[in-house]
């Protein structure tokens, strides 16, 4: 079973150069297990910023390359890169609900929103059982913009964040689950070895003209939306966002 969770796929291309001079240069093989889960970890964390790419069917190299993604694409480099340093690692699909995404999402265009938007953490197996890693989709910048905006709040789910611990979420490797979108989850899609099982099995249906603004327009709109938060204007929501609901039980059977 372990083999076949570190092997390359389409999409988990850790043998493309740009994958193997990255794990190269930054000697990410020389270091124990523990501190070479981190230093990949927090690589996708803050040197690929939160954005939205042109959909969720793209290889490890590409989001390596665009240099930004969003909760299934930096997941896809992130299993990548942990399969180059020799760590198993599986997919966990999700729905979650598109208020999560309000306030990155126009308002203008949030009503043609998908209802229900796919989602997805990384589980690695370490220290002989299985942690999900799903805090590495914020990057410091935009969270900390949040907490800045909403310094009184605790539950937020809105802005890209679904968290019950706004102000100190569990962001950190530090050897066990990591999380930051877990509270908008509406719906468990099950375990697979590969982003591209996962994508062929439940991939996101805009339909033809919903997919070509998404993929033109909305999508650049939206992360001109997400850089202006790393800079510190969080844009108004109308009526607030909304507060992130208790974590449904069923989000702890990943191991």
């Amino acid at each position: 079973m372990i083999n076949t969770l570190l092997a390359e796929s389409p999409l988990l291309n850790f043998s493309h150069h740009t994958l193997e001079v990255l794990v190269t240069d930054k000697h990410w093989n020389t270091l124990p297990e523990f501190e070479r889960i981190g230093a990949v970890y927090d690589f996708v964390r803050e040197e690929i910023a939160f954005g939205y790419n042109v959909r969720d069917e793209i290889s490890a190299s590409r989001v390596l390359a665009d240099g930004y993604g969003q909760c299934n694409t930096k997941a896809t480099l992130l299993m990548a890169l942990l399969r180059a340093v020799n760590i198993p690692c599986r997919m966990h699909g999700f729905t979650i609900d598109k208020s999560l995404q309000r306030g990155v999402v126009p308002e203008l265009v949030y009503p043609i929103a998908p209802a229900n938007i796919m989602h997805s953490w990384v589980e690695i197996y370490h220290d002989d059982r299985w942690i999900n890693l799903e805090g590495f989709i914020l990057d410091t910048a935009v969270l900390k913009a949040l907490q800045k905006r909403f310094p009184e709040e605790s539950n937020l789910c809105g802005y890209g964040a679904g968290t019950s611990c706004l102000q100190n979420p569990p962001v950190a490797w530090q050897g066990n689950d990591t999380y930051i979108q877990e509270t908008g989850i509406n719906q468990d899609l099950g375990l697979f070895d590969t982003p591209d099982q996962l994508f062929a099995a439940h991939g996101q249906k805009f339909g033809f003209l919903r997919g070509l603004l998404y993929e033109f327009l909305i999508r650049h709109w939206m992360n001109a939306r997400v850089r202006g938060m790393r800079a510190g204007h969080v844009p108004e929501i109308s009526g607030g966002p909304d507060q992130a609901p208790e974590r449904d039980l069923f989000l702890g059977i990943g191991g």
